[in-house]
């Protein structure tokens, strides 16, 4: 994965840990946060920090925030502020708008003024999802160790269409496919002769590095 561009608006502890996770992955990172002493804290861990109020559309148009490849919305208690400002990032034009939702129904409204992904913080901590983030075909992961992860994954397009065999996985990269998640059924142990169709996912285990270089093949 290439270096890109993230803007996290909201620098509490989730909107730091997010920042921060993707920051030492070599990713450039603006944060916001309306807070002077949020942003003086967050300018020692991350690319860039500025002082911003982001439900005014000028102030977000003079940030260049359309420019970003992705703006995560981690903005704390204040809900209003929160929905105002996922609406402006879709209407200003950025691609992918993550948003983190207090309860069930702020999740509802922030999906209805375009949200690309709702995030609830007591489920999704900071550092799962800027491992999403930076691993475009990981879709989730339990931690077994330290060392080690169960994820679940979308191969890539050059590999769809082969079976397991074809692919060996574990001679290559050192991961063990457990499952196969095809239209809504779980193939547990499936046969190495199994074809992967374009909208199957695996689940497989593995030490978190080789997971990680695998999630990242294009």
């Amino acid at each position: 994965m290439g270096r890109r561009q993230y803007a996290v608006i909201g620098l509490g502890r989730f909107g730091t840990s997010v920042a921060h996770r993707l920051y030492t992955a070599d990713q450039e990172v603006l944060g916001i946060d309306i807070n002077e002493e949020r942003v003086e804290n967050a300018e020692l861990s991350i690319t860039h920090a500025v002082i911003a109020d982001t439900t005014e559309e000028e102030t977000l148009k003079s940030i260049g925030i359309r420019n970003f490849d992705c703006v995560i919305v981690a903005i704390g208690n204040d809900m209003q502020s929160s929905i105002l400002t996922t609406l402006l990032l879709k209407e200003l034009g950025v691609k992918k708008v993550i948003a983190k939702a207090l309860n069930k129904n702020h999740g509802q409204v922030l999906t209805k003024v375009g949200a690309d992904w709702v995030i609830y913080p007591e489920r999704d901590m900071g550092e799962r999802v800027a491992n999403q983030l930076l691993s475009p075909n990981m879709l989730n992961y339990i931690e077994l160790s330290k060392e080690y992860n169960i994820e679940e994954i979308i191969l890539p397009m050059s590999m769809k269409g082969k079976s397991l065999r074809e692919l060996d996985l574990r001679a290559k990269y050192n991961i063990s496919v457990i499952a196969i998640v095809s239209n809504g059924e779980i193939i547990i142990a499936p046969s190495p002769d199994q074809d992967i169709s374009e909208k199957d996912m695996l689940l497989v285990v593995g030490n978190k590095e080789d997971l990680a270089l695998f999630a990242n093949i294009e």
